[in-house]
């Protein structure tokens, strides 16, 4: 897959998207190559795996380019070991609410206790629906986009 990837980015309030996710997967995830809003990924989610490289966010982060290519598990654990310092672990929730999925994270290690919900559009003005777990819109806050959170995780961030 490749192309523009259009999304909102939003924190969540409880755990009721549990009940109503209709699949979960765990994700590891690391980073070859992060810097200047670019970024070189490569994810394994369950028994599959994935390179994605992804171009500076544009939009106020609403949009960026995206190309990924699914790759072997062996290829993966031996990008995993290119990767830079700090695994991003999480489990991903996949809940519909009218015409759309959010993607749930629920993160693991030292982003636990952080929950993040995003949706996929096609076009930085389309209309979804959201379900009552959606809090805070945080699109184009770099502080939530895994990349960022790999160098300097939830627990580590000041309460000022």
């Amino acid at each position: 897959m490749s192309g523009l990837e259009i999304e909102r980015k939003f924190l969540v309030k409880d755990d009721s998207y549990r009940q109503l996710a209709y699949s979960s997967s765990r994700i590891l995830q690391g980073y070859i190559c992060s810097g200047h809003g670019r970024t070189v990924r490569v994810r394994r989610r369950d028994r599959s795996a994935f390179l994605t490289i992804k171009g500076p966010s544009a939009d106020g982060g609403l949009s960026r380019y995206e190309f990924e290519k699914e790759i072997t598990l062996d290829e993966a654990k031996h990008l995993f070991a290119l990767c830079e310092p700090g695994i991003i672990d999480k489990t991903r929730y996949l809940v519909r609410s009218g015409q759309h999925v959010f993607e749930v994270d629920e993160f693991y290690g030292e982003n636990q206790g952080l929950v993040i919900a995003e949706v996929e559009l096609s076009a930085p003005d389309e209309a979804y629906e959201k379900p009552d777990f959606i809090g805070e819109e945080v699109t184009g806050d770099r502080r939530y986009y895994n990349s960022y959170l790999r160098q300097l995780p939830y627990s580590k961030w000041s309460t000022d």
